[in-house]
């Protein structure tokens, strides 16, 4: 009996051992499959290996804007993280995928009636005002007022007196020798006046706004008769956006996107910080246009302090050129009138599918406010970049007392974006809207600003949650606000006189149809022509 319950029990040991191993054994099989299963981070999110971005140390930032040394000469990695967009980890081919360009490219070559350029009639002078993409805009037009007057052009003299205070010349932000010879075909450009002319009697003329081709031809073309030279004392807006012989148009797209590019060590520059960011992967381009001089003149003071209010409206109306003085900031922003603050951007890209480890530039000067409103866009997504991060000092400092180079890295660094959104339209979000398009309808997110405070609002009050339902809504309004083709929005139906102007879609913000065709019509074209 004894020698029996001995035996029993010498074989439940021995079950129980091969149990215990064939469990460990599996739990080891398991463990093994389970890691070779992990689904891996698509190419598009994942951030730099250690050796692709030159041992980086990001992740050690205590403020957001800290100046740190340039990616190749950082020690540590960035931090890999986790892709918590609001819709989980969405297909990052879905979130990066560019809008269908339906095979327009851009087409400004002239017509086989334009001529060379015409035997000059006189001198045009121009002063230009606003800041890097407002005097962009009016230089291109002037080129284009050149050629309808018959005039001389000599070189712009860039707005030194704006709020910026940039004493930079014309050479200083664009390449001047190539302007002068892009353009040989259309008008003469020359650096300065004649000797003999610099003291000459001129006419100073303010050029009426969005003017067409007989105003120019005839009023101003006639001043000819009593002058050899005209000085233009303003550029922005001097010409009409619509209704310009084709030639015109597309003469201005050749003087914007082919004549007017930056001088040589901005160019060099800028595509220095573009490869840098392109070192994390795709990358969106943020023109986050909340700096003092922004929100003082719109009045918008959602979200800040009332010692913040009080010091914008003081210098709303200490400012002399700032007609409005008195303005509803709620009512502003309801009607979608201001920027968006640095945290309803971060709730924005969040619902839109944007995961955290998104490298995001910041274009844009000084945020008001500084770390405490970016606080919350940092903490969604911690790989904020700018040009002092990307850049050491010394490579910076050519260009840091002078807004309009500083501009022009950020506009370069913009264009060239995976995804461009900016916070609110201004010259810098419209200039680069257009370029864009010229290039090949590059992904350019239009907030809904109206529609998206709304929804903010609602999450602020607790009936909306930061989550699902949020960014399906925000999906769903953004959906045809991607840069996509389609034609210059014209004047508001009803409006008249200076305001129907005023409402149209400027023309630098796109240029389809003047300077852009689909690739059908340019060869049924070519071929009408050939026959």
């Amino acid at each position: 009996m004894q020698k029996h319950r001995y035996r029993t029990l010498v074989l439940l040991r021995t079950v129980l051992t091969y149990s215990v191993c064939a469990i460990a054994l599996m739990a080891l099989l398991s463990v093994h499959v389970f890691h070779s299963n992990v689904p891996k981070f698509s190419e598009s999110y994942k951030l730099p290996t250690q050796h692709e971005i030159g041992h980086q140390r990001w992740f050690n930032e205590l403020s957001w804007m800290q100046e740190l040394s340039p990616p190749q000469l950082s020690k540590v990695p960035p931090p890999l993280h986790k892709l918590n967009g609001a819709r989980g980890i969405l297909d990052s081919k879905k979130l990066w995928k560019q809008p269908r360009n339906r095979d327009f490219v851009p087409c400004v070559k002239p017509s086989s009636s334009y001529s060379s350029a015409p035997i000059s009639r006189g001198y045009l002078l121009v002063y230009t005002n606003g800041g890097l993409n407002q005097m962009r805009a009016g230089i291109c037009d002037m080129v284009a007022v050149a050629r309808i007057i018959n005039a001389t052009l000599v070189i712009p003299e860039l707005d030194k007196r704006s709020f910026w205070q940039d004493s930079s010349n014309f050479s200083d932000v664009f390449d001047e020798d190539h302007f002068i010879s892009a353009l040989a075909n259309d008008i003469k450009v020359i650096k300065k006046l004649p000797e003999g002319l610099e003291t000459a009697t001129r006419a100073v003329k303010h050029f009426r706004s969005w003017s067409g081709l007989d105003y120019y031809q005839d009023e101003i073309a006639s001043m000819w008769e009593e002058y050899q030279v005209i000085r233009a004392a303003k550029s922005d807006s001097r010409l009409a956006n619509n209704n310009l012989p084709p030639d015109i148009q597309k003469l201005r797209c050749r003087a914007c996107y082919k004549a007017l590019r930056f001088a040589p060590r901005i160019e060099a520059m800028g595509k220095l910080l573009v490869e840098r960011m392109r070192s994390y992967g795709p990358y969106i381009a943020l023109h986050l246009r909340y700096e003092k001089d922004m929100l003082a003149f719109s009045g918008c003071t959602h979200g800040l302090s009332p010692a913040e209010a009080y010091e914008l409206t003081t210098i709303r109306e200490n400012t002399a050129y700032w007609k409005v003085k008195e303005i509803d900031s709620e009512e502003q922003r309801a009607k979608g009138y201001c920027p968006l603050t640095p945290k309803e951007v971060g709730m924005f890209l969040s619902a839109l599918g944007y995961p955290s480890s998104t490298p995001i530039y910041i274009a844009a000067g000084e945020i008001y406010g500084g770390d405490s409103q970016m606080a919350d866009l940092q903490s969604r997504f911690p790989l904020l970049m700018r040009k002092e991060k990307l850049a050491s000092p010394d490579e910076l400092e050519p260009f840091l007392s002078h807004a309009s180079q500083m501009a022009a890295l950020d506009y370069i660094v913009s264009v060239e974006s995976d995804i461009f959104i900016p916070s609110y339209s201004g010259n810098m979000a419209r200039a680069v809207e257009g370029h864009r398009r010229f290039l090949g309808h590059r992904k350019t997110f239009s907030p809904d600003r109206k529609a998206l405070v709304r929804l903010f609002d609602k999450v602020e009050r607790g009936s909306l949650k930061d989550g699902k339902r949020l960014s399906d809504r925000v999906i769903e309004i953004h959906k045809r606000r991607q840069g996509s083709p389609r034609k210059r929005k014209g004047p508001i139906t009803g409006t008249k006189g200076k305001e129907r102007f005023r409402s149209e879609e400027a023309f630098y913000v796109n240029p389809l149809p003047d300077c852009l065709c689909q690739k059908e019509q340019i060869s049924i074209n070519t071929t009408y022509t050939n026959g």
